[in-house]
């Protein structure tokens, strides 16, 4: 895959990824900005922000004026945010490159938060929050992570509190977003049909009024923990949802390829040590999947599943058993094999398409201001061992690490403890 970056004159990054024979373009923009970045009190501003972008700005005033415009060209829009980052995008025919180029950078650097708007998209959001909280799937996720950092940003949802998003105002977005989307902390990611020289020369003049002030930082996240931890969140479920995870590192940690085999080797895919067990086996779920999930300066690996509600401990037992075997067998040089090519496999197939090419370059850029190409990955995953994958596992598969967060019909986090550890 080739791709090209470029800083520009005042500090902005322009990042462009030709696929000459693809009849789409994509116009990308991300900027160091998310939950991380906020204070207790204003926890959810940065997911905020990112909905009043598109309420309307000086040259397209109403929230309707953006989408129509969009619309009419048949383009796809959206916005995204994350802990570390936010991002908005436009997608549409090759023709269009000028046109969502000119959108996009408009929301970017010229939203107007007229109040009437502000108040209407807190009920929306609040909305949003009561709806993650009714998807237990979802809502695990936010209590694992409350789970390991508490009431530090890396703990808190990202959407914030019902409280917070009431209280927040048109001071606290414009002095929240003149702390952060600055030019040094974005990244504008072409991906697609387009010419790379007359691209460079729009996107420069697109975004030639940007901010150049200076950017704010984050706390960095620090990682406390001595013994398995447990939290439960009572609802009355069908299935009981739960996340069990270890504390693992960050984006930049040379030991990543590693750990993409060994998550893959685990649970990715229906042929995966993790589906054969708990599904194909024991018959116990519908879903389970492992994930590796990294920050700029900490990182978890996460099992999440779906279990019977009168089954739970056996599932609990059955995952940890699968990660104690990580540790005390090597992969074979088969199911090694067959990891690197899931791996080599799905990462072409996940970058058909302009988007998801803009984003892989773009989520590379604002996390570690480097990017490597799919090529780069794949050749790093197969340079990987069975003891490198053994010796990940049995640095990562610790008791001080070991955390698991469960919604579904139980009070008592006591009642897991007796049996929630590795040997």
């Amino acid at each position: 895959m080739r791709f090209k970056k470029t800083t520009l004159s005042n500090g902005l990054r322009l990042v462009t990824v030709p696929m000459p024979d693809n009849p789409s373009v994509t116009v990308l923009v991300m900027v160091e900005a998310g939950s991380k970045y906020e204070t207790k009190d204003l926890n959810g501003l940065s997911h905020f922000l990112e909905h009043m972008v598109f309420k309307g700005t000086t040259k397209r005033p109403k929230a309707s004026d953006i989408s129509r415009e969009l619309d009419s060209i048949g383009a796809h829009y959206n916005a995204f945010t994350s802990q570390e980052f936010t991002g908005y995008y436009a997608k549409a025919d090759s023709r269009h490159f000028e046109a969502i180029l000119d959108i996009v950078s408009d929301m970017y650097l010229d939203p107007l938060f007229e109040g009437s708007e502000i108040a209407k998209e807190k009920g929306v959001i609040v909305e949003e929050i009561k709806m993650y909280r009714d998807m237990p799937q979802s809502r695990v996720h936010d209590l694992f992570m409350s789970l390991l950092y508490g009431d530090k940003p890396a703990g808190w949802d990202i959407a914030g509190t019902e409280a917070n998003v009431r209280s927040f105002t048109k001071d606290d977005l414009r002095r929240y977003r003149g702390q952060h989307y600055v030019a040094s902390a974005t990244t504008v990611i072409i991906g697609g049909s387009f010419d790379e020289a007359e691209a460079a020369k729009a996107v420069e003049e697109a975004f030639a009024k940007i901010s150049s002030g200076k950017k704010s930082g984050k706390p960095s996240t620090v990682e406390e923990q001595s013994e398995p931890a447990i939290m439960t969140e009572f609802k009355e479920t069908d299935q009981t949802h739960l996340v069990i995870g270890a504390r693992s590192f960050a984006v930049k940690d040379p030991r990543m390829p590693a750990m993409m085999v060994l998550s893959t080797i685990l649970g990715r895919g229906m042929s995966s040590r993790l589906f054969s067990k708990m599904r194909d086996e024991l018959g116990i779920c519908y879903y389970i999947k492992c994930d590796q999930d990294s920050y700029t300066d900490h990182g978890v690996l996460t099992i999440s599943a779906g279990v019977d509600n009168s089954r739970v401990s056996e599932g609990i037992k059955g995952i940890l058993g699968e990660c104690e075997r990580m540790k005390s067998e090597p992969v074979s040089d088969a199911e090694l094999k067959k990891a690197k090519d899931y791996i080599a496999g799905t990462t072409m197939l996940e970058l058909e398409t302009s988007d998801a090419r803009a984003e892989f370059c773009g989520y590379q850029e604002t996390m570690k201001h480097e990017i490597q190409s799919p090529e780069e990955i794949i050749a790093k995953t197969a340079a990987v061992t069975a003891a490198d994958v053994q010796k990940l596992a049995q640095d990562v598969f610790v008791n001080k690490g070991l955390n698991l967060a469960i919604i579904g019909r139980f009070k008592d986090a006591e009642a897991f403890k007796p049996y929630f550890r590795f040997v």
